[in-house]
């Protein structure tokens, strides 16, 4: 039982200590921080937008009776304008630099001889090449 505690335990280790979680907690944590960086962003900013173009800032008051079932379909208009401003302000703040920093700077190139991707400081390919007959 005991052996297999540690075992049990020294796999958890490893599993934890792998680079990939230890990423995405980190990818977490920024995340959350983000968040509300751009849900401030979309409040401060286009939510006024939106009041200066539609004349109302928040549309959770449209609805509409059917059958007596009331339908709120202006809270749904909230979440999905919320929704699209978000994802706008994480790709033109966080995607697009990114993107552009990675384009600058590459790290591979394709190898000119069988196109496979190749390290940038590579001398050769890694990929041996068949050698050609002598007929």
């Amino acid at each position: 039982m005991r052996e297999r505690l540690h075992s049990l335990a020294g796999e958890f280790e490893t599993f934890i200590l792998r680079g990939n979680i230890i990423a995405l907690a980190v990818a977490f944590v920024v995340g959350a921080a983000v968040k509300d960086v751009i849900f401030a962003l979309v409040e401060a900013l286009a939510s006024p937008l939106i009041a200066a173009i539609f004349g109302e800032p928040d549309f959770a008051a449209l609805t509409f009776t059917l059958n007596d079932s009331v339908f709120r379909y202006g809270e749904f208009i909230n979440a999905m304008l919320s929704f699209l401003l978000a994802a706008a302000a994480v790709f033109f703040i966080i995607v697009r630099p990114v993107n552009r920093l990675v384009e600058r700077d590459p790290t591979s190139t394709k190898c000119p001889e069988c196109l496979s991707t190749i390290p940038i400081d590579a001398t050769r390919c890694a990929i041996p090449l068949p050698l050609e007959s002598s007929n």
